[in-house]
């Protein structure tokens, strides 16, 4: 019989390449890009399909009364508790917050860390992947879930994993490195060598085990964690900014994976956010219910109330929201924070 796990859902983050969909108080996490839902409340759906008993969200001060309203808009609001950073100190304080607030729970106890702003096409097949590494986690692994890639990626970190399975847990792997975002040649062979993955960013493991790394890698957290919540809270900014990468996992001599395939994607950039969507025969991507294109080819147009019409164009970024309109050539998506950045150098912080 499996652990109950409790899923903990970093939510903070700005989502500054998904401008200007995502904005300050309105990051990417809590946007509706795929469906009617936000990616926040997705996120949740999910951890509770995958056995969630207990869901907590993590995020920061000024995104907590938003994150509160769409918690309480929800049946099983009872069920989801929401803790709130001082200020942003990377992911691995974030964890132990989460650590410290429920120091006297079970030492079996599973914890699931997550994003709060991924996409997951099949979830079925994401249940049973969270439930391959919880089985693992049970036996004292910490376990990380692999995306099998799909192209040469060069934005991901990657995964590299062992040869062999292990004998006792079919399906699942030794890490044998975290490795940097690569160069193209070196992501075209990490494509065909099937022993690389793409670093999804979520962890499971038991309490104890998280306790026991934090204290053998980050013992200036663990030493704050152990005297509780109160203390860790009031000391939160005498802690390091360190990623959870950073600072257990790629130390960490527990590491296990799961190599997974259900549809992922971080939702990164709008190019991202195209692919998960069907294009027409001319290669346009249209996320709103009344876009026309005529004559027109490889447009990405998010639409909300304005209808959107295409003539002659090729190559398109057009985003619509409630207060501006953003155009720009498809081959600069990835220049969004430039253009965040000189938003903010010219102090136009109503736009952000």
């Amino acid at each position: 019989m499996e652990e109950a796990m409790t899923g903990v859902i970093l939510a903070g983050g700005k989502g500054l390449r998904l401008w200007p969909e995502s904005r300050r108080q309105r990051p990417k996490q809590l946007c509706k890009l795929v469906g009617d839902s936000s990616m926040l409340d997705l996120t949740i759906d999910r951890l509770i399909m995958a056995g969630a008993k207990q869901v907590v969200i993590i995020t920061g001060d000024d995104l907590l009364p938003a994150i509160e309203e769409l918690v309480s808009q929800r049946s099983d609001y009872g069920s989801i508790e929401i803790l709130s950073e001082p200020q942003g100190r990377n992911t691995a304080p974030a964890v132990g917050m989460v650590l410290s607030k429920y120091l006297n729970g079970a030492s079996n106890e599973i914890l699931g860390i997550f994003p709060a702003d991924h996409h997951v096409l099949d979830t079925d097949s994401f249940t049973q992947s969270i439930s391959l590494a919880k089985n693992a986690a049970e036996q004292n692994y910490l376990v990380t879930i692999g995306i099998t890639p799909q192209r040469p990626e060069t934005g991901f970190g990657y995964i590299e994993r062992s040869q062999y399975e292990f004998a006792t847990l079919p399906d699942v792997y030794s890490v044998d490195s975290f490795l940097e975002k690569p160069d193209q040649t070196t992501a075209e062979s990490y494509l065909t060598s099937g022993q690389h993955m793409w670093n999804s960013g979520i962890y499971i493991g038991k309490r104890d085990v998280w306790m026991k790394e934090f204290e053998e890698h980050l013992p200036d957290v663990y030493h704050h964690i152990i005297q509780g919540w109160e203390h860790y809270i009031s000391s939160y900014n005498e802690l390091p900014d360190i990623s959870l990468d950073y600072g257990i996992a790629e130390k960490s001599k527990l590491m296990a994976v799961v190599p997974a395939d259900f549809g992922w994607s971080d939702l990164g950039s709008w190019n991202s956010l195209a692919e998960i969507h069907t294009s027409d025969g001319s290669d346009n991507v249209f996320c709103g219910p009344d876009v026309m294109a005529l004559d027109s080819k490889n447009c990405l147009v998010k639409q909300v109330e304005k209808t959107v019409v295409l003539f002659g164009v090729d190559d398109l970024l057009l985003v619509e929201t409630e207060d501006l309109i953003l155009v720009a050539p498809r081959q600069r998506v990835q220049d969004i924070r430039t253009l965040v950045k000189s938003l903010e150098e010219k102090q136009r912080h109503d736009l952000l």
